[in-house]
Parts: C-alpha cells; structure tokens; sequence
C-alpha cells in the first residue's frame, strides 16, 4: 500500500485547497472576455447580438439549460443497477 496521505492521491482539481484558485481564475477569464468586447467592434446580425455582454450570457445560460436537459434526459431514460444481470 502507499503512504500518500488521501489528499496527495486524488487528482489536483479535486483537492479543495484547488476550488476556490479554479472559481477565481475562471471568473477572471470570464470577466476579461467580457472587458475585451470594449475594444474589439461587435457587428450583430439581428440587433440584440451587438449588445454589450451578449455573448457571455448566451454562452452561460446555453450552457445552463443543456445541463438542465442533461438531468432531465437522464432521469427519463436511467435504469435500475441490475439492468443487466441474468439472476433476476
């Protein structure tokens, strides 16, 4: 058996001492996405894509709803854990 203590072996994005670097670095790219949109000129096809922003909450709540459906989806077509055995 190893002597790595239960933290040294989990990988370092599941080790808590990493969760609050990793929200505040991704909400630093985020939050410079959006500065860079100042100074970079936005031809929006429809109007409301022009607007300032509109990219990164397009992004975020895609992402969000395909999350939601994700969830949704697994529940209607999840199975029992003896699915696949044949001594049922």
């Amino acid at each position: 058996m190893s002597n790595k203590t239960d933290n040294q072996q989990k990988s370092w994005l599941y080790r808590s001492e990493n969760h609050k670097k990793l929200w505040w670095g991704f909400g630093l790219i985020l939050a410079a996405t959006v500065i860079v949109q100042a100074f970079v000129s936005v031809h929006g096809h429809f109007g409301f894509d022009g607007w300032f922003g509109f990219s990164a909450v397009f992004g975020f709540l895609s992402c969000a709803l395909m999350v939601v459906f994700a969830k949704l989806l697994g529940y209607l077509l999840k199975r029992p854990d003896n699915y696949y055995d044949d001594d049922v």
